[in-house]
């Protein structure tokens, strides 16, 4: 199959492969990909629940553990991308810093990764589609399967299309909506918290009944809401000013986040402590409904509900474009079939590779909704699922840096100490998410041996491309060097 060409497009190093589009994302833009998919609205309206769940009136803290690990990692991250910058980059990273080997299990553990999440995104849409119409009172038509199974189908097409079309459309409209959904948020957030005078909750504050074994797997929950960050790396190619803008926005979308989550996740939990058990945070499906609820503002229903459908939308767009990304790159270097590295010939998008993932996407989620219907539970499936491909990605890069530093005789002391936090600190949520108290019910005690299996798939690959590991070595230099060299002219 002869490459697409174009004759507007710039050109790849080697010379015979049409690039994405160069130079039309700026700061607020590269930032809006990691919010999106990072996505705070998720976190409040559907996972603080499942966190309260994990680890009660330590979720706070969980939260907070987990922006100071990410925080660590992001600055392994920013080794290289304040250096050298592409597309789909943590895979050409690693790859850079550990060799092809590694480099193809981070892609492996990033696809991986990208899918789940958004496939996070696609039952959260539905879900909120679900809570809207039966609003409207129907109940029977909100929870069938074929009201799922078409929900989920509105939000990939709409996902696809915008993908496919142009990446700063998406960019855009994923800016817009997530910046009104957190703003409806944060006023909710002020009517609750000072609804009945100083909001001091003395079982968050001193930890009540919390446990180590219970931290660790809140911290995998937290890892489910704070994953993303790293997206603004994945549009290298695409976005202006490269080499300051995507540290910036790596670092920032880390720390506005995760105050973001400590504050809500407090103001949830304080919020709905006075709720009977069986009925408490940790049942709710919507829980920022429940609170507008009970601070008499039941007006804003609607609006929440609307900004949080949206807001999952984001999600799963903002993955769809980052997992294409990812998986052009690694085509462009033969880690993936060669089909994955082309780009359309006027919208200079990674078309096939979007195609793909879309197709991935939508497979896998009408096999889960066949399997377990349409269920509230299958969010936290697929997210959990995604946080086991952020945290393999995540140890890789940490472990990379300082190698990567070294191979450029830049190393120093603080670098290496750096990546050891990092590393030390993602052992929390890695022993977390299979040692747990008490021990986890099927299927998600399963969950880990899947994603294990899955990156065995991903050994197997990389060893049968052992042999390519110099020409990788090599292209991926070239890549890298280009794309930097492009950048700063």
């Amino acid at each position: 199959m002869t490459p697409v060409t174009n004759s507007s497009s710039s050109y790849s190093a080697n010379g015979n492969k049409p690039t994405l589009k160069t130079n039309v994302l700026n700061y607020w833009e590269v930032l809006a990909q990691s919010i999106a998919l990072i996505s705070p609205t998720m976190t409040a309206a559907l996972i603080v629940p499942a966190m309260y769940g994990t680890a009660g009136s330590g979720s706070w803290l969980a939260y907070a553990f987990a922006a100071v690990m990410l925080l660590f990692v992001a600055l392994c991250l920013n080794e290289f991308a304040k250096r050298q910058t592409t597309s789909g980059s943590m895979y050409a990273y690693v790859t850079r810093g550990m060799g092809s080997f590694w480099g193809n299990m981070s892609g492996w553990s990033l696809v991986f990764a990208y899918l789940f999440i958004g496939m996070a995104g696609l039952t959260g849409f539905t879900n909120f589609a679900q809570v809207l119409l039966t609003m409207t009172g129907h109940p029977g038509i909100a929870s069938s399967l074929g009201f799922g199974l078409g929900s989920c189908a509105v939000c990939m097409a709409i996902s696809f299309y915008c993908a496919y079309k142009d990446v700063q459309l998406s960019a855009v409209i994923m800016l817009i909506l997530e910046v009104a959904s957190v703003a409806l948020i944060l006023i909710l957030s002020f009517m609750v918290l000072f609804h009945h005078g100083i909001p001091v909750d003395t079982d968050q504050l001193t930890l009540k009944g919390m446990s180590f074994s219970m931290l660790g797997f809140g911290v995998v929950v937290a890892i489910f809401s704070q994953v993303g960050f790293e997206a603004a790396t994945a549009f290298g190619d695409e976005a202006k000013s490269p080499l300051v803008n995507i540290p910036k926005a790596v670092i920032w979308s880390l720390i506005s986040t995760g105050l973001f989550f400590v504050f809500i996740t407090y103001t949830e939990v304080y919020g709905t402590k006075n709720l009977p058990a069986a009925s408490g945070l940790a049942t709710l499906t919507a829980p920022l409904n429940t609170l507008a609820s009970m601070v008499h503002a039941g007006w804003m229903a609607v609006p929440l509900s609307i900004g949080a459908m949206v807001s999952f939308f984001s999600l799963n767009l903002s993955c769809l474009n980052s997992a294409a990304r990812v998986m052009f790159k690694m085509g462009s270097h033969s880690a993936l079939h060669q089909s994955v590295s082309f780009t359309h010939h006027k919208n200079e998008t990674p078309h096939i590779a979007i195609i793909v993932v879309t197709a991935m996407m939508s497979a896998i989620i009408t096999g889960i909704f066949l399997w377990h219907n349409v269920d509230a539970d299958n969010f936290e499936y697929a997210g959990t699922f995604g946080a086991f491909g952020f945290l393999g990605a995540y140890f890789l890069i940490s472990i990379a840096a300082p190698m990567y530093l070294k191979k450029l005789g830049e190393l120093q002391w603080n670098h290496v100490l750096v990546a050891a936090i990092a590393v030390v600190l993602l052992i929390v949520p890695a022993v977390g998410s299979v040692y747990t108290n008490p021990p986890l019910n099927a299927p998600m005690k399963y969950f880990v041996y899947i994603y294990l299996a899955y990156m065995l798939c991903g050994l197997i690959s990389g060893f049968m491309n052992k042999s390519k590991d110099a020409a990788t070595m090599e292209s991926v230099a070239l890549d890298l060097e280009h794309s930097t060299a492009t950048s700063t002219h």
